[in-house]
């Protein structure tokens, strides 16, 4: 995870809510190590935890029933990383 966020902003990962939609299951708490954006639909709840996440990607989150976290906050609340999926 960390390899990933110490990358220059141009090598970041982005991930689109279609792409989680496809990956994840339902109730999954998933972190992206890079920008999380909009395109796509999203059916299912799910937490997801980013470095950025744009307005639209945030609000289609809101809408399926999920939650957008911070890193910081993703680790206050799952410290041993337990049941958390990387999503690159």
């Amino acid at each position: 995870m960390a390899e990933f966020i110490e990358r220059p902003r141009r090598q970041r990962i982005v991930v689109n809510v279609g792409k989680l939609s496809r990956v994840v299951g339902e109730g999954e708490v998933v972190v992206v190590p890079g920008k999380l954006l909009g395109g796509g639909l999203l059916d299912k709840r799910v937490v997801v935890a980013a470095l950025s996440v744009s307005p639209k990607a945030a609000q289609k989150v809101a809408e399926a029933g999920g939650e957008v976290l911070t890193i910081p906050e993703l680790v206050r609340r799952f410290p041993k990383g337990s049941g958390v999926r990387i999503v690159v």
